[in-house]
């Protein structure tokens, strides 16, 4: 069980957020994307391949901005704990 649930909701509500704005931009809404769904297993499956298709472009472009610094952070608290 996590020992947090109180920050975890927290940061849940506030990607949740983020993306809904950002989903907005692109005049997306949650009827449209429940619409396109669909029920039956092509049309979900050919909705998460366009998903991935879009997201993945921009994970990896902030990828590499993210993982360096993470990196670059992690080594210095590493380096302050010896």
């Amino acid at each position: 069980m996590p020992r947090n649930i109180g920050g975890t909701l927290i940061k849940l509500f506030v990607l949740s957020l983020v993306v809904g704005v950002v989903l907005s931009v692109f005049d997306i809404d949650p009827e449209k994307m429940l619409g396109a769904i669909g029920g039956t297993a092509e049309s979900i499956f050919r909705a998460l391949v366009d998903a991935l298709e879009w997201a993945v472009p921009f994970v990896l472009i902030g990828a590499v901005v993210v993982v360096p610094i993470w990196l670059i952070l992690t080594v210095l608290r590493m380096a302050r704990r010896r």
